[in-house]
């Protein structure tokens, strides 16, 4: 599920579910899924352990609404909206889910650390900080071996783009792949979010809602894109690239350009 605002964006492709899925030019070139089995497990002992399921995949995202409701989350309604046909509820659907990752939801009274030990045998767990924004009751669950660093990586050897090449921003642990990886000049984050993506950062930029992420290509790492005649642009909310266009206009000379994003 990608939203409509970031299809508009001028990437000709993009890396999603945290490296599960990569796409280019509308074509699915990657696409790690879960066993239906697997998924219907999951749901199972999600729910025994008091959380709340939202299975993510790149077709349909699964949940239903008398469980994953505003008092979960308040921008529940607007993930409903946006969604459109691609949601599906999860009942009635058990047995045929086709999923790359699952946001659960921690809810009062859940044990979420019993749930993550039994589900820690097919799934990578990232814990989001606890108050971190809009992400912050989330568990996921990616699949093992998966995180954006390397989605990241399997474009650059794909389209033969060196990892210098690349920029990353951040404003959450499911982000720190990517800075680890990294671990050079090109990183910026939300400062206002993630204590651990600042640690790691070399920029720091205040709230998404005054495009500070766009300040900072601007005016910090502007001449690095200006260089490149490819770029992978690695960003949590996918919002790093917003009127790139317009922003200069050496981006229309791009050959290739990526961004990673997330929805919890």
């Amino acid at each position: 599920f990608v939203s409509r605002y970031l299809e508009e964006l001028p990437f000709t492709g993009m890396i999603s579910a945290c490296g599960a899925t990569i796409e280019k030019d509308g074509e699915r070139l990657f696409n790690k899924e879960m066993p239906p089995e697997v998924a219907k497990k999951s749901v199972e002992i999600l729910r025994r352990y008091g959380l709340v399921p939202v299975m993510e995949g790149a077709d349909f995202m699964y949940y239903d609404k008398d469980e994953f409701n505003t008092d979960v989350n308040w921008y529940t309604d607007l993930i409903t909206e946006s969604l459109g046909p691609k949601w599906r509820p999860i009942r009635g659907n058990e047995d045929c889910m086709r999923i790359n990752k699952i946001s659960a939801k921690m809810i009062k009274g859940c044990d979420a650390e019993a749930a993550c030990r039994e589900l820690s045998e097919y799934y990578d767990i990232i814990r989001h900080e606890s108050g971190s924004g809009i992400a912050g009751t989330t568990i996921e669950l990616v699949p093992k071996g998966f995180n954006k660093a390397v989605g990241i990586s399997a474009v650059c050897r794909l389209f033969d783009v060196p990892w210098e090449d690349t920029i990353v921003f951040g404003d959450s642990n499911n982000d720190l792949a990517m800075f680890d990886q990294k671990s050079d000049t090109n990183t910026a984050c939300n400062s206002d979010i993630c204590f651990f993506c600042f640690s790691r950062s070399v920029y720091h930029t205040s709230h998404n809602s005054n495009f500070n992420i766009q300040w900072n290509i601007r005016h910090h790492i502007l001449h690095l894109i200006c260089e490149s005649d490819q770029i992978n642009l690695g960003s949590s909310t996918g919002r790093a690239g917003y009127n790139f266009n317009s922003s200069f206009s050496k981006s229309q000379c791009f050959q290739d350009q990526f961004c990673t994003l997330d929805l919890f």
